[in-house]
């Protein structure tokens, strides 16, 4: 005879496998009903440019603050934003577009392609910073976090590895423009 139990024990060991952080095939047995429960297995891994961020390049903070980080980005800047350049878009083109190069980013597109592409900064677009109270490494080229804007510099330092976030755009603390920027260390 089966427990009164079986079922909404099985019906929870499913909910608990299906929200696990593993991607391994789980398998959990329960002695009331002598059955095994299988979550299924990770689905594909191939990328799907028309799929929804990938939740490895959204942003995440670190754990620990970093000492020294170094970050790849792209600069959508607008009319009259960035001093002794021409840029020809609107604002509101600009936040569009900043937005579109974000999405791509965080779908996996090459970082350094969407800088080539779009920056309204220098190519390759990378910087190395140190932290606050940290010395900068002059031999890397590295700044002073304090020596960037501090929209660009909070949303760098906010982002672990490999994440992809955005500096939007800001008269005082991000006044040249949305930065998407891309951690690589």
């Amino acid at each position: 005879m089966k427990s009164r139990y079986a079922l909404p024990l099985a019906a929870l060991l499913v909910l608990a496998a299906g929200c696990s952080q593993k991607t391994e095939e789980t398998s959990t047995s329960t002695s009331a009903t002598d059955s095994t429960v299988t979550a299924a297995p990770p689905a594909s891994t191939v990328p799907d440019t028309n799929a929804a961020p990938s939740a490895s390049t959204m942003p995440v903070a670190p754990t620990t603050p970093p000492d020294h980080i170094e970050v790849q980005h792209v600069l959508i800047g607008f009319q009259g934003s960035i001093p002794g350049k021409t840029v020809t878009r609107t604002k509101a083109e600009a936040e569009k577009l900043a937005q579109e190069v974000l999405d791509k980013a965080r779908k996996g597109e090459n970082m350094d392609a969407l800088v080539q592409q779009y920056t309204d900064d220098q190519y390759p677009g990378v910087y190395d910073l140190a932290n606050d109270g940290i010395t900068p490494d002059p031999a890397k080229g590295e700044y002073k976090r304090s020596g960037m804007v501090k929209g660009f510099s909070d949303a760098a330092f906010g982002l672990s590895v490999g994440n992809v976030g955005i500096s939007n755009y800001d008269p005082s603390s991000s006044p040249f423009g949305w930065h998407i920027i891309k951690r690589l260390k």
